[in-house]
């Protein structure tokens, strides 16, 4: 009952009509002056950021902010894999036999979350790790690794939200959402990037429209909430320690080490 509540709520409510608003409002001039209180609100450490709050002309503008170079140094062995995002790591694991994986106690088939049959298959027995982004994270994303984009393409159109309770009684919104799938060559391994959009707005802009990824420079960003899933597969990674406890990440922190 309270999962088919929570379904009708968000559908009465995840329209072209609320979406476009919530868009002009957040990219209006007048949004600035709820910068000072979101910053407040989410505890958002305003020291890192590459200017000064007066400077940002709308609150879409700062929740795009950019960072001073120095606030996300990046590791730099090879065989290191970093996170793409400011996040939480909410799920990571193993993808079964069945081209499953778990995520808030729903399952997700990787057919559903690629497009095709084929992609599915190649991450038989492989692993797979979920970024969740709140609306207190830095939305840029950046490169996990030096790759070359074999190809990039959309799924979805709405998008429904991919917060804990979006996760846990939404319509498996990671396969369902609008989303951009880029899946990359390393020299060692090949893996999928998967950029999922959230509540309202399908907004997913890259920054880097080349095929030549550098671990981690920036290639695009998120407007308002996201999550990123990555695939990797059979026996080419192993995740860190850190990944285990499940904790906060961030760009340019190492989540994976290639085998």
């Amino acid at each position: 009952m309270k999962q088919k509540l929570y379904q009708t709520m968000i559908e009465l409510t995840n329209g072209r009509g609320t979406s476009a608003m919530l868009k002009t409002f957040a990219t209006s001039r007048i949004s600035r002056y709820l910068i000072p209180g979101y910053t407040k609100l989410y505890a958002i450490n305003t020291q890192e950021v590459s200017k000064s709050l007066q400077q940002f002309s709308t609150l879409h503008d700062f929740f795009t902010r950019e960072l001073k170079e120095e606030a996300r140094p990046i590791a730099s062995a090879d065989d290191i894999i970093v996170s793409p995002v400011d996040a939480k790591i909410e799920s990571f694991g193993a993808i079964t036999e069945g081209q499953n994986f778990v995520v808030k106690g729903k399952s997700y088939r990787l057919v559903d979350l690629l497009g095709k049959e084929a992609r599915a298959e190649a991450y038989k027995d492989g692993q797979y790790i979920v970024f969740y982004l709140s609306p207190a994270d830095y939305h840029r994303m950046h490169s996990p690794l030096d790759a070359t984009v074999l190809r990039q393409y959309t799924l979805g159109q709405q998008s429904y939200p991919v917060n804990q309770a979006g996760l846990s009684y939404g319509k498996k919104p990671l396969s369902h959402n609008y989303r951009m799938v880029t899946q990359l060559q390393h020299k060692k391994m090949r893996c999928d990037f998967i950029k999922v959009g959230a509540m309202f707005v399908n907004s997913i802009a890259l920054t880097n429209t080349t095929t030549a990824w550098y671990k981690g420079e920036e290639v695009g960003y998120f407007s308002f909430g996201s999550t990123v899933v990555m695939l990797f597969e059979k026996d080419s990674v192993a995740f860190t320690e850190d990944v285990v406890k499940n904790r906060m990440i961030r760009v340019g922190e190492a989540f994976a080490t290639m085998l």
